[in-house]
């Protein structure tokens, strides 16, 4: 009980920086474990038929209770082998085409999207450019808008940059209360205004990357909440709020018609900017 106290205490008063080093817990729950901990008759459909297969972005068929459904997650990986081999979840342009792969397979089959958003950014290597990286995800973004299917994303840890956007660009986009979003790091901010990133802490408090802030902003659409202490001290539940937020969600969807989805989606990512504006 004294623990508990002392968690709620402690957790009650994080900084964003705070909030920003919970995110990245290496302990957290990564996308595997929300896909074996919910799903069921997963099928992994690999490649984007162009260059190859990007183990950064993991996709394919699966099903929540009777509802069936496309699902995407960024996969970091849980130790150093893993995380080696899902390059730290940061996709190259051929996960991103994955991914543009399932959208049309989502159509085809009439099954609602769901994305969960977890890494740094999309990976800024020589070779990712080569291949085309900000075509890739902006040929996400473009596609998502034109969608049929009702489209969900959550961010679980990390929602950074492009390699984010191009994943939540959804009809709702829901982050669970320890976890962050933005369009770029607090070090890589920092390294650009102050040309020292050893500042992060102060970028992070006035980036608005945090859950509530976003929330106040009507950048995302509602906020998970976690366990006391964080999703990594309580997966199993942690895993049970996001799969009921995820069925609220589709049943509202469900109520909408394809062109009321597609307008309502453009819409909510035109008005944001009036939004912080006003």
């Amino acid at each position: 009980e004294k623990i508990d106290k002392l968690l709620k205490q402690i957790y009650s008063k994080l900084t964003p920086w705070d909030i920003v080093q919970v995110a990245r817990l290496p302990e957290r729950p990564k996308f595997s474990d929300y896909l074996n901990g919910f799903c069921n008759n997963f099928i992994e459909l690999s490649g984007d038929r162009l260059f190859g297969n990007d183990k950064a972005i993991i996709g394919g068929f699966a099903a929540i209770e009777d509802q069936k459904c496309i699902i995407i997650g960024q996969e970091k990986g849980s130790d150093t082998d893993s995380r080696i081999e899902h390059n730290f979840g940061m996709p190259m342009p051929e996960g991103y085409r994955k991914v543009l792969r399932l959208f049309d397979l989502a159509d085809r089959f009439n099954l609602p999207i769901i994305n969960i958003i977890d890494t740094s950014g999309a990976y800024p290597g020589v070779e990712s450019e080569e291949r085309g990286q900000a075509e890739s995800i902006a040929r996400c973004i473009e596609k998502s808008f034109h969608v049929k299917s009702p489209m969900i994303s959550i961010v679980i840890g990390e929602g950074g940059s492009g390699g984010a956007v191009a994943m939540a660009t959804t009809d709702y986009v829901l982050m669970l209360e320890y976890s962050i979003y933005s369009v770029i790091s607090p070090e890589g901010c920092a390294s650009i205004l102050w040309k020292d990133d050893s500042k992060a802490s102060v970028a992070a408090s006035i980036q608005h990357i945090t859950a509530k802030q976003l929330y106040d902003l009507k950048v995302i659409d509602e906020i998970i909440k976690e366990p006391l202490g964080g999703s990594h001290r309580n997966k199993q539940l942690a895993m049970e709020h996001v799969k009921d937020v995820i069925l609220k969600y589709l049943y509202t969807a469900k109520l909408t018609t394809i062109t009321e989805r597609i307008k309502n989606r453009r819409m909510k990512f035109q008005l944001m900017g009036n939004n912080y504006l006003n």
